[in-house]
């Protein structure tokens, strides 16, 4: 799995995973003013930025990949933050090996499957089989930035690493990690598999998210030691469309488990 680390080593580690289809670099506008405070540690998932495909993308087995990882540079305790999909490895991870995540942090993570809102065309043209299998392996740079920006409530500037690596993602992986995403959140919803744990939770959620019903954020409010925070006029997207923001939040959230400023919009 590939991995790259921001900040001092000796500084309180903090896990990034990235969402379906995306990679590590997309944290990338977050990055400096969380490393200012942490050992940001960023992967890439199996078939995702510059980690190779997998035999499985189960939910739990990526769950499993992150848990190695993390045993294998010593660490535990971690602060674990999940963006979209990347909420479900950070949920599956906390469930399998609860000593590794002292907080989770859960950014545009539709918590059900109920919540799922019909997709922006663009996003269905390019997934839908058989055309969406010829027209992955011809999209042009420009075809990904709008596929990206579909998914935003304004404008961004989407950085030219975050391009190159959702493009070497294959059509085939990012099917079968759709397939077990909704396998993952329909088997059991995340507000109810967080509620088991003890764990601090921050959920944020773009208040004009198209890609899951905004309203939904508050399925969370079930979860004992929650906290929903939606920020206005954001998407799916924050750490493009509003990092200074989301990160300030994870700041707050990483510094004291719960006690976190509120967003005034």
């Amino acid at each position: 799995m590939h991995v790259v680390h921001d900040g001092p080593r000796q500084a309180p580690p903090l896990l990034l995973i990235h969402g379906s289809g995306a990679s590590g670099s997309c944290w990338g506008p977050m990055v400096p003013a969380l490393a200012g405070r942490h050992h940001v540690i960023r992967v890439d998932l199996p078939g995702c930025g510059q980690s190779p495909p997998a035999a499985s993308y189960d939910v739990p087995v990526q769950a499993a990949r992150v848990a190695a990882l993390l045993d294998d540079l010593g660490l535990r305790s971690v602060a674990t933050v999940g963006h979209s999909s990347g909420g479900y490895v950070a949920t599956a991870l906390a469930e399998q090996r609860p000593d590794l995540v002292r907080s989770l942090a859960l950014i545009s993570s539709g918590p059900s499957l109920s919540a799922f809102l019909p997709q922006p065309v663009l996003l269905r043209v390019l997934l839908a089989p058989p055309l969406g299998r010829l027209l992955w392996a011809r999209r042009s740079d420009a075809t990904i930035r709008r596929a990206i920006s579909v998914t935003c409530a304004r404008p961004v500037d989407v950085p030219d690493d975050v391009v190159a690596d959702i493009r070497s993602i294959t059509y085939s992986s990012f099917r079968a990690v759709l397939r077990q995403n909704t396998a993952y959140i329909t088997e059991r919803s995340v507000p109810e598999r967080l509620a088991a744990l003890k764990v601090p939770v921050l959920v944020i959620f773009g208040a004009a998210d198209p890609r899951w019903e905004p309203s939904s954020a508050h399925q969370y409010d079930a979860v004992p030691n929650a906290r929903v925070e939606l920020l206005p006029g954001v998407g799916h997207l924050p750490m493009l469309e509003e990092p200074e923001t989301a990160g300030r939040l994870l700041l707050g959230f990483t510094a004291t488990g719960v006690d976190i400023p509120p967003v005034i919009p």
